[in-house]
């Protein structure tokens, strides 16, 4: 089974054939073209590179063109390396990888940016619990105590604090596909995916 970059599109659910609902992620996978071959000896490691998204050809610079007319590519927007035993053995440029090389049943692991939530403190970040409300408290969404006094003398790297939530790259694993439609380019998963609506995900076999 290939991997595969494909776009979010949202949530929903199908039902079984015994009546159990089923939470799935549709995901827009490929078309993806491959774009180029490295091997060792030429590039120094071995991979290969997939193009997936169109885009119209101004929007791209003349080096960028021509390294997608080298493999008879069409412009595209991304652009993921894997590596070779992530996508299928006999794998050359100008081949295209689509929902037709996956099978209801597999497993796979999504990859995607997590949805940016900003500055955040502890209790939404680490879920670290609020102090009491009455009696004079003035720690009601402190973080507490994050060391000693004069020894060590200072704070520890690593503690957690308040800081920036998500948009960070996320793998879930152990994820299944339900359902494939070919026809519109469609892989259906069960439960939920990093990342936003419309975001680009990468699917790789688990």
């Amino acid at each position: 089974m290939p991997a595969i970059i494909g776009r979010k599109l949202g949530m929903t659910q199908r039902f079984d054939d015994d009546g159990t609902v089923v939470p799935v992620t549709v995901i827009e996978a490929g078309p993806c073209h491959v774009t180029q071959v490295k091997t060792e000896e030429r590039d120094g490691y071995a991979a290969v590179q997939l193009g997936f998204g169109t885009i119209k050809p101004k929007n791209l610079s003349k080096g960028e063109l021509g390294h997608l007319s080298t493999s008879g590519a069409p412009p595209v927007r991304h652009l993921h390396e894997f590596p070779p035993a992530e996508v299928r053995e006999e794998i050359a440029p100008g081949d295209t990888v689509t929902v037709e090389d996956f099978e209801p049943g597999q497993r796979v692991k999504v990859t995607g940016t997590s949805k940016g939530k900003g500055y955040a403190g502890t209790i939404k970040r680490h879920n670290f619990s609020r102090g009491p409300m009455t009696h004079g408290s003035r720690n009601i969404r402190a973080p507490g105590s994050i060391g000693a006094a004069a020894y060590p003398a200072r704070v520890f790297k690593g503690q957690r604090m308040s800081g920036r939530l998500g948009g960070k790259q996320v793998t879930q694993r152990g994820l299944e596909i339900v359902e494939k439609r070919p026809e519109r380019n469609l892989l259906l998963i069960r439960g939920a995916v990093p990342g936003a609506t419309n975001s680009i995900v990468v699917v790789r076999p688990e």
